[in-house]
């Protein structure tokens, strides 16, 4: 709850580094914040062109069906891998100025959420442009957002803080990100799983985090109400984990940085 208070009081620092970040991420190149926009529309050209082309898949539009699986999947894997290197970016904050810790994760991780949310316009286009009708069940849509953005803060933190005293982690998180990427149904359809694997795949969590989105954007279906219950239930535990396990090890983060 200390922490909770804090971060409500710092709350204006979180806001403005969500905005820092925003801002000067694309500062110098031609396009700018345009680039936010222009990322998403170029994977989607490039994913239209090799799907539909190249290696042709047995599903409808596949360019569409991966690309409302892949944007939140870009999301979590860049803020998790940005996390573990932002206490060291801002290690001289970090040991000189007094103010929440838990606020860079945090940060990484909203900043990433603004990135989806504006990735998601190009989304909504290429849905009108593709023909594909969205059903009522868009309004569970922000439920579904904020279910993977309770989880990427949760793991934010804690790899955020492990990284200090396990340097290598970094590096070791690469591997399990492309691993995690192949065992969450992104590329390929829950219907491809073998029976015997299907209950494994599911223990995955991003598995079920994944899925509400392509069963909104792409089928049109109702997710289920009690997966996104759990899933909000599954990511509201771990962040009150994180943070207790951030607040243990935080007492020591000045003299190991």
């Amino acid at each position: 709850m200390t922490t909770l208070r804090e971060l409500y009081e710092y709350r204006e620092m979180l806001f403005s580094m969500v905005k820092k970040d925003l801002r000067t991420r694309y500062r110098g190149s031609f396009l700018g914040f345009l680039w936010t926009f222009v990322n998403p529309l170029l994977q989607l050209i490039v994913y239209s062109i090799v799907f539909s082309t190249i290696m042709r898949m047995n599903i409808y539009n596949f360019a569409m069906f991966l690309f409302v699986a892949l944007l939140p999947w870009i999301f979590f894997s860049t803020s998790i891998t940005q996390s573990t290197t932002i206490m060291m970016a801002n290690s001289n904050l970090v040991k000189k100025i007094y103010f929440p810790r838990i606020i860079l994760p945090i940060s990484v991780a909203l900043t990433g959420f603004m990135n989806m949310i504006f990735g998601f316009v190009i989304v909504f286009i290429a849905l009108i442009i593709f023909k594909i009708q969205l059903s009522a069940s868009i309004i569970l849509l922000p439920i579904v957002m904020i279910n993977e953005l309770l989880f990427v803060i949760g793991l934010n933190i804690v790899f955020s803080a492990l990284n200090i005293f396990f340097r290598d982690l970094e590096h070791i998180l690469g591997i399990i990100t492309m691993a995690w990427f192949y065992l969450t149904p992104i590329i390929f359809p829950v219907t491809m799983i073998p029976d015997k694997y299907l209950k494994l795949f599911f223990l995955n969590p991003m598995t079920s985090i994944i899925l509400p989105y392509r069963d909104i954007l792409y089928y049109g279906l109702w997710p289920s109400k009690k997966s996104l219950l759990l899933v909000f239930l599954m990511s509201l535990c771990f962040d009150i984990f994180a943070f207790i396990f951030f607040d243990r090890l935080q007492r020591r983060f000045a003299e190991e940085i």
